[in-house]
């Protein structure tokens, strides 16, 4: 299990208590949370951090405190956990990120989604991950564009179960990356 990655502009690193302030804040942001079916208390927001953080040690991955090397700022979060239940794919592995809206626009989610690929795909890896999903509200382009950017594929559309039928963000997405697809895609070494 990889511990902590770098690329050009990021640190993905494991959470630590410092994290919880300023995820509290991006989660309480409207904005952030758009297509998410509410804001999040400081308490959820803590929850979800724990949770976030624990993937590695009941999964051997886990989804990384997003670090900016220039300032030390925590700007969100990004890496590879568990779908949720009841959607499509939910027997598997999903790539998911976060990040906090002064840092939007700027690649850092498909900077950090791309190491984060590399790592949960590589050969050493272990449990070695031979698909990744992603899911997303139809709506939202942004992170749709992202998934298009990693090459993944749009292989579903679905009624979330856990967003009430008529929400604008009821109607999701699921895209698909094979390992395979993945190493492909990859420059050689």
């Amino acid at each position: 299990m990889t511990e902590q990655l770098e690329t050009p502009r990021l640190v993905l690193r494991r959470w630590v208590p410092s994290d919880r302030e300023p995820f509290a804040a991006m989660n309480a942001d409207p904005e952030v949370m758009r297509y998410f079916p509410a804001v999040q208390s400081r308490e959820r927001s803590d929850i979800s951090a724990d949770r976030l953080d624990a993937g590695f040690d009941l999964h051997g991955h886990g989804r990384w405190a997003l670090e900016r090397r220039d300032t030390g700022e925590f700007i969100g979060f990004t890496g590879i956990g568990p779908m949720p239940e009841g959607v499509p794919g939910s027997d598997g592995m999903e790539i998911g990120w976060r990040i906090a809206r002064a840092h939007w626009r700027q690649g850092f989610a498909l900077e950090a989604a791309t190491a984060s690929l590399d790592a949960a795909f590589a050969s050493d890896a272990a449990p070695q991950l031979l698909e990744v999903n992603s899911i997303t509200a139809a709506i939202n382009e942004p992170s749709r564009g992202v998934m298009r950017r990693l090459g993944m594929r749009h292989v579903d559309d679905f009624a979330h179960p856990d967003v009430p039928d008529g929400s604008p963000i009821s109607a999701c997405v699921r895209y698909v990356l094979t390992r395979d697809e993945w190493m492909r895609s990859r420059p050689s070494a």
